[in-house]
């Protein structure tokens, strides 16, 4: 069958896509800019035609945690929130880490800390890549730049997830959430009745008791476990990076940018080429795993970077790590909700990276 084509918003996109992809389960709770996710969800009633659970939790901490049992059962389940319901849900996506189990969260980003804004921002980065609740685990964190990519993401987050075990982050943002453009959708998915070997879906005399937690009381067993996370980790940066370059081939200055902000530096970068100046773009699609080894390689190539974020400066302290003092890494951003221009992009390249 042919791929739909729909005007839609990006919160709207990752709806209709987590209905077409045969999600099991979608636990939520309203909070701008992604209440539309939920919404969405309410009104298309997916249970009636191809038997999807959407349910409002009583709160983020709830969701969370019933994510954790949908997951646990081995099913198809997602949540999602923006950045202060983030916050709250750690607990339970440390304890969805250390279990080992699949799910797809969605943080559609807005202006922090606390309350903050409801304005686009990416100050979360920290949060999703170096893991914001506690003990040593890290997302699988996809950023997508439009709304095609909110619909593509859902599929392959959850194929991501199931293969490695692992949750999975769509790192979004308030202005992508929030945006019209037109997206293909793929075409329903029928819902999978396989259970994987490892869920605890009642015991059939052919295997043992299966059980799922994230507690080992014995710490050498559980520096046995986390060896084994690193482990995992470790294939994940080998096998699943992936990123995006406009005008990289020739480029004497790059711009690094995700989100929202590759939206505006690919802009900037058509300015700069207007200019004469030769500067490429390089967009991480995986914030975790980073593209750490290409960015090192445009290290060589280029004089250099400048690292464009809508925060204080989060991704840059990757950036920097990558290049190991090749060239300069400087870094530009917006705070508070306020999304940057084309112009201040090409600006603060000029003053510094090139006359810097």
């Amino acid at each position: 069958m042919e791929k739909e084509l729909r005007l839609m918003k990006g919160n709207e996109a990752v709806a209709e896509a987590a209905i077409r992809a045969g999600t099991d389960g979608y636990f939520g709770y309203p909070i701008t800019p992604q209440s539309e996710i939920l919404e969405y969800l309410m009104e298309a009633n997916p249970g009636e035609t191809t038997g999807m659970v959407v349910l409002q939790a009583e709160s983020e901490i709830a969701a969370i945690n019933m994510v954790y049992g949908g997951a646990a059962c081995g099913k198809k389940v997602m949540t999602s929130s923006s950045s202060p319901g983030i916050s709250l849900k750690q607990e339970g996506i440390s304890y969805i880490a250390g279990a080992e189990l699949p799910c797809l969260i969605v943080n559609v980003v807005r202006a922090g800390p606390g309350l903050g804004a409801i304005q686009p921002a990416q100050s979360d980065y920290f949060q999703s890549v170096k893991g914001g609740g506690h003990g040593d685990y890290h997302l699988i964190v996809l950023a997508p730049s439009s709304v095609q990519e909110m619909a593509d993401f859902v599929e392959l987050g959850f194929e991501l997830a199931f293969k490695y075990r692992n949750p999975v982050m769509m790192l979004s943002d308030g202005a992508i959430g929030q945006m019209m453009e037109k997206v293909y959708l793929s075409p329903q998915k029928e819902r999978s009745s396989d259970s994987p070997l490892w869920a605890t879906t009642g015991k059939p005399a052919s295997r043992p008791r299966n059980f799922i937690t994230s507690l080992d009381l014995d710490p050498y067993g559980q520096e046995v476990f986390n060896n084994k996370l690193q482990a995992k980790y470790a294939e994940i940066r080998e096998k699943e990076v992936r990123y995006e370059e406009f005008l990289c081939e020739d480029a004497e200055y790059l711009l690094v940018a995700y989100g929202t902000s590759a939206r505006v530096s690919q802009k900037a970068v058509q300015i700069l080429r207007g200019e004469g100046i030769k500067v490429g773009l390089l967009r991480p699609i995986t914030l975790f795993p980073f593209p750490t080894k290409r960015i090192y390689e445009l290290a060589g190539k280029v004089k250099g970077m400048l690292s464009v974020e809508m925060s204080a400066g989060q991704m840059v302290e990757d950036v920097l790590l990558a290049v190991n003092g090749k060239v300069p890494v400087k870094h530009f951003g917006r705070l508070g909700g306020i999304v940057t221009t084309p112009e201040e992009v090409v600006e603060n390249l000029k003053s510094k990276i090139i006359g810097g």
